[in-house]
């Protein structure tokens, strides 16, 4: 639920919405993940797309130009 958190203050702070999504649509959204996924799946979820997003990261890190450059 910090994900709320964060959304409720990014709307007060900037005033605009989130993903075009207001702050109702936002909590709507989480519980029906809530209640398809259950709330033993939801942390195995984000571990497994937080270890996707670090795996990302370090394969482009790795990138030289010469990789970017045999790709074109």
């Amino acid at each position: 639920m910090f994900f709320l958190y964060l959304c409720k203050d990014y709307y007060y702070k900037y005033g605009k919405k989130m993903f075009g999504l207001g702050l109702n649509e936002i909590i709507i959204i989480a519980l029906i993940v809530l209640l398809l996924f259950g709330g033993k799946k939801i942390p195995e979820l984000m571990n497994g797309l937080g270890k996707g997003v670090k795996s990302f990261k370090d394969g482009m890190k790795d990138i030289t130009p010469d990789d970017e450059k045999k790709n074109d």
